[in-house]
């Protein structure tokens, strides 16, 4: 006698182990198609958290330069003092645009503040900024260098205060003050 049984039995064994190879085999095609996908979104995520965090960083960066411009648009003295309105030019040397809001410097024989409207300086661009200048003609233009206190914000939006030596010693408000400070200066010989 032939157990039929047992040799269907056989087939549906041999059978449930080829279903079983095929499914494992998707499974480990699925876990490495997962992991591939994985690495791809992982890599995009980590350049653009790597980008994102540049350019924050570019935007907080401040390179500026200012250079004192003409003090010819009016003023008036009184027993050794003058007071002009001027311009002071500004550079944006950063690689992001800013907005110079104010500017003022204090020190003996010497006051600037900023009188303008705040200015937007794209990279690499220029502008002026209206000030007005006090001086005390025995002791302004001493040798060192006068510090501008500039307050600027950010591309982010962020407000910091950047220092910049000027030198007034050579400068066109020198020179403006100066033809105020002596109005008939003595020649020699």
């Amino acid at each position: 006698m032939i157990d039929l049984d047992e040799q269907d039995h056989r087939q549906a064994e041999t059978g449930t182990i080829s279903g079983r190879l095929v499914a494992r085999r998707k499974m480990v095609l699925r876990l490495v198609a997962a992991f591939v996908v994985g690495v791809v979104l992982g890599g995009f995520g980590v350049s653009e958290l790597r980008d994102s965090r540049d350019q924050r960083e570019r935007s907080a960066v401040v390179a500026l330069v200012a250079l004192p411009r003409s003090a010819d648009f009016g003023g008036s003295s009184a027993q050794g003092s003058i007071q002009l309105s001027g311009q002071l030019m500004l550079i944006n040397a950063g690689p992001a645009p800013i907005t110079v809001r104010g500017v003022q410097a204090e020190r003996p024989g010497a006051v600037v503040r900023g009188t303008g409207q705040p200015r937007l300086l794209p990279p690499g661009g220029t502008g002026q900024l209206l000030v007005e200048l006090r001086f005390e003609c025995s002791i302004a233009f001493q040798p060192e260098p006068l510090s501008l206190r500039l307050s600027v914000e950010t591309e982010d939006g962020q407000v910091r205060e950047v220092t910049h030596p000027v030198a007034l010693v050579g400068s066109d408000w020198e020179r403006d003050a100066q033809s105020m400070c002596d109005p008939h200066p003595t020649r020699a010989g």
